[in-house]
Parts: C-alpha cells; sequence; structure tokens
C-alpha cells in the first residue's frame, strides 16, 4: 500500500525512484484488478454485487489503516462530507459503469471505449458551469479518438458490429468520469489546503470509495438481492464458493491499491501527467487481457485502437497548452 503523510502537500516533489514506483504498481495494480475482475463477473452473474463487494473491501482496508495507526484518520464536518456526495455519486458510477461493460463484453473493449473520456470531459467542460474552454488543438484531437473507437467497432466482411450494451456501461464509466472530475477538483483542492482535516490524495481516495459504495448498495437491493442467493448457489455448484470469493476479494484488493497509487501519483506530478499515463496503461490492459482471456483483436480493432489511444496521448497533452497571448494595443 502507498503511504502518504497528511503533512505533505500536493505540490511535494517526489525522488524519480518513487514516481516509477508508483507508475510500475499502479499498472501492475491495474492489470491484475482487470483480470480478477473479470474472472469473478465470469463465475457469478450478479455484476452489480461484485461491484459493490469489490467498494466493501476498500472500507476494510480504510478502516485498518486508520485503526492501526498507519494512517491518520480524516476530520470531516457534516458540510465536508455533503461536499463530497456528489464525488462518491460519481465515483460509483465510473466504477460500476467500467464493471458492467467488462461482464457483457470483451475487457479490451471496454478499455478502447473508455478511451473516449477525453471526448466526455471536454462536453462536460463546455455544457457545465463554470465553463471550462480548452485550446482549439486540444478539440481537434477528440476527432482521431472518436474516429479510432469507430474503426475498432467495423469487423471485416461484417461491417460495424458493436456491444450495444458494453459500449453503453463503458459510456456512462466515462461521463461520470468527466462529471466527478468536474465537480471534484475544487472540492479535493479546498479540503487538501486545510492541514486539520488530514485529507491528502490516500485519504481523499477512501472517502469518495466510502460513498460510493453507499451509492452502490440501493441498486444491489433493488435490482439482485432478490436473486443473489440462487445466483451464488448456482455458481458456487460449478466453480465452488472459495473461488468466487477469491476472485471478488483479490480484484477488490487490486482495484483500491492501483487507484490509491494513481492519486499518489497524481499528487506528486499534476493531472496532466497522470493524464498521458492512464493513457498508456490502456495498452498493456488491452494486450493482457487479449491474450488471457483469448479476445479476438482482428486488425481493424488494433489500428483503431491505437488511433484512439494516441488521440488521447495527444488530447492529454494539448489540454492545457497555454492561450495565446493578447497583442499590447497601441496608441
Amino acid at each position: 500500500m502507498c503511504k502518504t503523510t497528511t503533512t505533505q502537500s500536493s505540490s511535494s516533489t517526489a525522488s524519480p525512484l518513487k514516481l516509477v514506483v508508483l507508475v510500475v504498481l499502479w499498472y501492475a495494480g491495474n492489470t491484475f484488478y482487470n483480470i480478477y475482475n473479470k474472472k469473478a463477473l465470469n463465475m457469478l452473474d450478479a455484476h452489480w454485487y461484485v461491484a459493490s463487494a469489490q467498494l466493501a473491501v476498500g472500507i476494510l482496508i480504510s478502516f485498518l489503516t486508520w485503526g492501526t495507526g498507519f494512517r491518520e484518520r480524516p476530520t470531516l464536518n457534516s458540510s465536508d462530507l455533503i461536499s463530497c456526495v456528489p464525488i462518491g455519486l460519481f465515483a460509483s458510477l465510473a466504477h460500476c459503469g467500467t464493471v458492467l461493460a467488462s461482464a457483457v463484453g470483451a475487457v479490451s473493449f471496454a478499455q478502447i471505449v473508455k478511451a473516449c473520456e477525453p471526448v466526455f470531459a471536454a462536453a462536460v467542460g463546455v455544457l457545465v458551469p463554470p465553463m471550462d474552454v480548452k485550446p482549439i488543438l486540444a478539440y481537434c484531437m477528440l476527432i482521431p479518438i472518436v474516429g479510432g473507437v469507430g474503426l475498432a467497432c467495423i469487423k471485416e466482411g461484417k461491417g460495424v458490429d458493436i456491444n450495444v450494451q458494453a459500449f453503453l456501461y463503458a459510456s456512462l464509466a466515462n461521463a461520470a468520469a468527466a462529471l466527478k472530475g468536474k465537480f471534484g477538483s475544487s472540492v479535493t483542492k479546498t479540503l487538501k489546503s486545510d492541514p486539520s482535516k488530514n485529507m491528502d490524495a490516500a485519504n481523499v481516495y477512501a472517502v469518495m470509495n466510502i460513498i460510493a459504495f453507499v451509492f452502490t448498495v440501493p441498486v444491489v437491493v433493488m435490482t439482485e438481492l432478490e436473486t443473489l442467493p440462487k445466483k451464488w448457489e448456482d455458481a458456487s455448484a460449478i466453480y465452488g464458493s472459495q473461488e468466487i470469493a477469491k476472485n471478488i476479494i483479490i480484484s477488490g484488493l487490486f482495484f483500491y491499491f492501483y487507484n490509491e497509487c494513481a492519486f499518489a501519483f497524481t499528487a506528486y506530478v499534476g493531472s496532466v501527467t497522470s493524464s498521458v499515463l492512464n493513457t498508456a496503461k490502456r495498452v498493456i490492459i488491452i494486450v493482457v487481457s487479449a491474450i488471457v482471456f483469448q479476445e479476438a483483436m482482428e486488425r481493424n480493432t488494433v489500428i483503431g485502437s491505437a488511433i484512439a489511444i494516441g488521440g488521447t496521448f495527444a488530447y492529454s497533452l494539448t489540454s492545457t497548452a497555454p492561450a495565446p497571448k493578447a497583442k499590447a494595443k497601441t496608441s
């Protein structure tokens, strides 16, 4: 686990070795999460429950670190918690959307669609106040992202072949992630700036994870609680209850672990560098999942995903380019 201290500001510097270690742990954790998540989803047809259980594992980790004194507890009042609710809601939708997309389709396809996240972020930036207008070049980079995803959906000899459910769930995750970034940046910045609240990067993620879990519970109760015992019994007869529980718990551990490392890395280097590396991470997940789960990767899929990921990479680099300076007026 990536230990951080509350006395450490988000602008603190870290050694190159520490940053490399964080990236390696982030990538490895994310890759293993996707593997064990898909295994759990293949075994148990209760996808909202799996997503919720993964968040619950993270809560247990948070309580353990706080209870043992490994990490200082956050000291938030009711107003602080209310301000975090939108972040937790959108974090919940982003997580569950990704889980559901991987459940009904290939992990590689979900990651290809997830590369469209900048398109949703750009739309949210313009449509949701306060307006966040990016440089023209950044908007131009959205074209290869959309085009690449479209090309990846074209199968040779079949034309357009889209898993609509997986596409919609991944798009839900993209929209939720964009809204989480929009509404969460100012809130987390305010909380981090007050040392008395003990809200470093790790505790920000821990609080967000707890609120996200709370939002998943009603959905599980309404959609899966009635059928869950029977589905668990049927799945246990085939795979064994210990194997199902193992994959859910391990995926939850890796989910919390890689997110904490990603939050810590972003706190050191900023959102732009983190976004670029998050894009590169998708390449690893697509390749590994295609190998582990024997997911077909046709030529159009490979080329299209490469174009989309390249566009996302370029968008990350150009989205914060300084605006051109206005020419000074002459009398």
